[in-house]
């Protein structure tokens, strides 16, 4: 039996990323450091009731990797993380036929999961009753389907979990996924997160909480973190998928490596359900706790990819907490909000974020925050606004902040 250990080095060495910027990280990153807008008018149900009426949907999604039957069983969400988790391990050069099962693990979260079916199966039983029903409705909209579906599919039969911090579930899937290989209970994780919840249920929830925009004649301007005129966030759906590894096992493989994951940090505001801490408490503590975890200083992150999810308050806070952790550093930071292009992906978003800034690091470009036309006197620090910008990454941060005061920030370095 392998011996337990702590210091066993983890290392990204494959991403799959599904947006409405794009489908597979090459077409993914082009968008991203252009600042292309993912948002749009609505165009998978009729939305004209809702006060806000844009979203950022996936196009042109490839369904060929599954059969007609799997079709009918898996929710989108489930769909969307099997695509991705595919192109992520085909990108790693995984021959799972020649690697051990029950060395390779899956952890992959979702916010809310099969909201979609969910719907879909309460109209069925009020029009038709409860012998309708579909018998695959539980499996459809429990969250932690996505993990299972993956390992079914690709015969991992390592450790395999869920995760549902709401916003902050994937940062919380790669950070467990990370201490999984760190103590020698895998060899290879297959960590992320997936969304589908662009629903008409699932939006007439946010718009009700007053948590969307509703600048729905310029949909593109709509997503506007830090920037004074940013009336909340944009819906989104997505997946991201890293493959994570031991560095030995890696390097045996000879294959390409992205980065290596270095700190963890979580916290818990203990505050409100929905609202973060006004001072950026729970946030800050859930920095300065990556940091220890990686053991290194505040000044040696060269740029961070916050939460900026393009609310009042949520912005307000980070910034407040960057400014605690990072102090005079706080203003020299370039700091990223890739929801201004792709919307918010709830439970997906850490891990589309993590990708972003990975393949940020290995070009040598931090993605700009678009739209970001007017100061906030409350929001002063470097967000790289509207224009991408060409910078060495040695050592990035990145932020996910859920609803119920959940926080998770990763750190990872480049791999020399």
């Amino acid at each position: 039996m392998l011996k337990k250990r702590l210091d066993r080095k983890v290392v990204v060495t494959g991403v799959g990323v599904l947006t409405s910027i794009g489908n597979n990280k090459e077409d993914f990153a082009r968008a991203l450091f252009a600042g292309k807008s993912g948002v749009e008018k609505i165009t998978g149900f009729d939305a004209t009731p809702f006060s806000s009426r844009i979203g950022s949907e996936i196009r042109g999604f490839d369904t060929r990797l599954l059969t007609e039957k799997e079709k009918r069983k898996y929710s989108l969400f489930v769909q969307y993380s099997l695509y991705s988790a595919d192109q992520a391990i085909k990108d790693s050069g995984l021959c799972l036929e020649r690697c051990n099962p029950k060395r390779i693990g899956v952890l992959v979260g979702s916010g809310i999961g099969g909201i979609d079916t969910l719907e879909k199966e309460h109209k069925n039983l009020l029009s038709n009753g409860p012998g309708r029903v579909s018998p695959y409705l539980i499996p459809m909209i429990i969250i932690d389907m996505a993990a299972g579906v993956i390992a079914i599919h690709f015969g991992l039969k390592g450790h395999n979990e869920a995760v549902a911090t709401a916003c902050a579930t994937s940062n919380h899937a790669i950070g467990d996924a990370f201490r999984i290989i760190q103590r020698g209970d895998a060899d290879v994780m297959v960590s992320g997160g997936t969304e589908a919840a662009l629903t008409p249920l699932g939006l007439a929830g946010f718009c009700s909480a007053k948590a969307l925009s509703n600048r729905n004649d310029e949909p593109q301007r709509a997503s506007r973190p830090f920037d004074r005129e940013r009336d909340g966030f944009v819906m989104g759906n997505g997946a991201g998928i890293l493959i994570l590894e031991e560095e030995d096992h890696a390097k045996k493989r000879g294959v390409e490596i992205y980065a290596e994951i270095i700190g963890y940090g979580t916290s818990g505001d203990a505050y409100h359900i929905t609202a973060p801490c006004a001072d950026g408490e729970g946030a800050a503590t859930c920095m300065e706790n990556a940091l220890l975890d990686a053991k290194i200083a505040p000044d040696q992150i060269d740029c961070i990819n916050a939460h900026g999810t393009s609310t009042q308050l949520g912005d307000k806070a980070e910034t407040l907490a960057i400014k605690r952790v990072f102090g005079r550093k706080a203003k020299k930071i370039p700091i990223t909000a890739n929801k201004s292009m792709f919307g918010h992906l709830l439970g997906a978003t850490g891990a589309v974020e993590a990708i972003a800034s990975i393949l940020g690091m290995k070009e040598g470009i931090i993605s700009p925050t678009i739209n970001y036309e007017y100061p906030d006197p409350d929001c002063d620090l470097d967000y790289v606004p509207n224009k991408a910008r060409e910078i060495k990454i040695n050592t990035f941060l990145s932020n996910s902040f859920g609803f119920g005061g959940h926080n998770a920030s990763l750190i990872f370095k480049r791999y020399e």
